[in-house]
C-alpha cells in the first residue's frame, strides 16, 4: 500500500478546504466581507496562515520575481498571509469584540455623536486599501444599551477589517450597533478614499466617497437628522 493510500481521510486536506466544507454543511455563507470565526477550529488559523504563505509564494513566482534571490522579496510571501490572516483582514478570521452593555439607568435621550473613527479597509474587488473616517450618531432611550466609546471603534475595526464594499460596511456596522444598543434612532456617516481609484485605473487623488445609514428617528425625523449631520466637523 502506498503512502497516499494509507492516509487518513482528514490528512493531507488543505484546511482551507475544511472550514469550507462545514461553512457548506451549515448552509452559511462566507463572502469577502463575511465573518467565518466561528467555523475555524483551534489551530486551523495557523494551518491557513501556512497555506495562504504557500499560493502567495506561487503568485509571486508567477509574477516573475526571484525571491530566492532578491532579499527584498525572500520571506514576502510569509508577510503578506500575516498581515492578510492576522491584520487587514482580521475581521473574518477573528471574533467579535467583547462589548459589556449597560442599562441606560441614567435615561439619556439626548443626541449621542462619537467621531470621528478611523477606518482601514480594503476594497474587495482589487484588495487596494481604504482609508477614512466615519462619524455615528446614536439617539438613546431608557431601555438602550449603553457602551463604551471606545467600543465604537472597536465595533468598527471588526467589520472594516475584511474585503469590503463601503456601500455594504456602512450597513453591516448599523446593524451590528441596532443590535448591540437598541437606540431610537441611529446614523453613520463615512468618509473614505479608495485606492482602487487613486492607485490604479482613473488615477484621481482627491476623490472621496461619502455614504450615509439613517435608521429609526433619524429617518422619521428631519430635524433630529439636520443637527446629527450639522455637528459633524466639515460635514455640515
Amino acid at each position: 500500500m502506498n503512502q497516499a493510500s494509507s492516509l487518513a481521510p482528514e490528512e493531507g486536506v488543505p484546511v482551507s478546504v475544511k472550514i469550507r466544507e462545514r461553512l457548506n454543511g451549515a448552509g452559511r455563507r462566507f463572502f469577502a466581507n463575511d465573518n467565518i470565526a466561528e467555523f475555524i477550529e483551534p489551530g486551523e488559523l495557523a494551518a491557513l496562515l501556512d497555506e495562504v504563505q504557500a499560493k502567495m509564494q506561487a503568485v509571486l513566482d508567477s509574477l516573475v520575481i526571484d525571491t530566492a534571490n532578491d532579499h527584498n522579496t525572500q520571506d514576502t510571501a510569509r508577510r503578506m498571509a500575516k498581515m492578510y490572516i492576522g491584520e487587514v483582514f482580521r475581521g473574518r478570521y477573528g471574533e467579535a469584540p467583547q462589548v459589556t452593555e449597560f442599562p441606560n439607568a441614567a435615561r439619556l435621550n439626548e443626541l449621542l455623536i462619537v467621531g470621528p473613527i478611523t477606518v482601514r479597509s480594503a476594497c474587495s474587488h482589487h484588495f487596494c486599501p481604504v482609508i477614512g473616517k466615519l462619524w455615528i450618531g446614536v439617539m438613546p432611550n431608557e431601555h438602550t444599551n449603553v457602551i463604551g466609546l471606545s467600543k465604537y471603534a472597536r465595533l468598527t475595526d471588526w467589520i472594516m477589517g475584511r474585503p469590503q464594499i463601503q456601500e455594504e460596511a456602512i450597513v453591516q456596522l448599523a446593524d451590528l450597533i441596532m443590535e448591540k444598543t437598541r437606540p431610537d434612532g441611529l446614523a453613520v456617516v463615512m468618509e473614505a478614499s479608495h485606492f482602487c481609484m487613486s492607485w490604479r485605473g482613473v488615477r484621481e487623488m482627491d476623490s472621496k466617497m461619502v455614504n450615509s445609514v439613517m435608521r429609526g428617528a433619524f429617518l422619521t425625523d428631519a430635524t433630529l437628522r439636520r443637527e446629527f449631520l450639522s455637528l459633524i466637523p466639515g460635514r455640515g
